[in-house]
């Protein structure tokens, strides 16, 4: 019965668990909001807030997030769906080109792009409505204008839309893995080789719903070109070009190689010091052909001050 819960969809589908004295054994005696993390993949503050405002009940109560699970009680999480009423908010954007048909931004670290549950606001939607109307409509209400997505903590380069004639046009050239995507990233030990291909399947993690996993069942062909630009003690400097987009892909195949990004909450450990915000993971060069006028453009962007500080200090 748990492992049905475990594909629902956010704002399609309830997520309804009932523990049985067998199938409680990993469970029981877990707080609720950790349990429900780890089988929805939203955030532990998007949780706690479903929770405190009662869209969480067990055996038909409402509870508070620390409620600890016993066997034989039946949860039901209700997710609703944000209101596509997001407002335009007076954000500064780093924009590195733009003309009527598309921008390309440099997103800061820290941004989430579009809004969702526990995010409605200080999103890069939110900021780029206030810069233009023109936004193209293909991607949904709640994300106006993105054709592709960058995790919150990772910075760098975004293709916006501003039309849907557009968007489709430069979705299609993201599907058939004609976008140059190219991402810098200090990642934890010396890599050995100078350059190397991964080619391992991604899938959601059935352990952690949040995380993504290299596996064979449920996933999907994943592609990332790795190579060295620097090498320091206990720590290296890679450039990752996607060939294919899976989502966390670099952040993934990079820990299942044994050398996850410096930073990562996820995958990776603490960072030394405390003193990182997120991974030092940028999206720094992005390429594709403009829809319109058929020429071929390249964007690259420095990483943020960050990234450059920590690899100061490794020199």
């Amino acid at each position: 019965m748990i492992r049905n819960a475990l594909d629902f969809c956010v704002g399609e589908a309830n997520l309804s668990i009932s523990l049985s004295e067998q199938e409680s054994g990993a469970l029981a005696g877990k707080r609720l909001d950790v349990v429900l993390v780890s089988l929805s993949g939203l955030s532990r503050t998007q949780i706690q807030k479903l929770i405190q405002d009662g869209f969480a009940k067990i055996n038909g109560r409402t509870v508070h997030p620390n409620h600890q699970l016993r066997p034989g009680d039946h949860v039901l999480l209700e997710i609703p769906e944000t209101k596509p009423n997001i407002q335009p908010e007076n954000i500064p954007l780093d924009i590195v080109y733009e003309d009527d048909n598309l921008l390309v931004v440099n997103k800061p670290q820290g941004m989430v792009v579009h809004p969702a549950v526990g995010a409605e606001e200080g999103t890069l939607v939110n900021a780029l409505l206030n810069h233009t109307p023109n936004l193209s409509s293909l991607a949904g209400e709640m994300r106006p204008g993105i054709i592709h997505r960058l995790d919150k903590d990772t910075s760098g380069l975004l293709l916006i839309a501003k039309n849907d004639i557009v968007h489709k046009n430069l979705a299609r050239q993201i599907e058939s893995y004609t976008v140059e995507r190219v991402y810098r990233a200090i990642i934890h030990g010396e890599f050995a080789d100078s350059k190397v291909t991964v080619d391992a399947p991604i899938g959601r993690d059935p352990r952690d719903r949040r995380k993504m996993t290299v596996q064979h069942n449920n996933s999907r062909r994943a592609v990332t070109h790795v190579e060295v630009v620097g090498r320091f003690t206990g720590y290296t400097e890679v450039e990752a070009a996607l060939e294919t987009g899976r989502t966390h892909q670099i952040r993934v195949h990079l820990a299942w190689l044994g050398h996850p990004v410096v930073g990562d909450p996820f995958y990776g450990p603490s960072p030394p010091g405390g003193q990182l915000k997120g991974q030092l993971l940028h999206a720094s060069r992005l390429g594709f052909v403009h829809p319109e006028t058929g020429e071929h453009m390249v964007f690259v962007a420095e990483p943020p001050s960050a990234y450059q500080d920590f690899l100061d200090d490794l020199v």
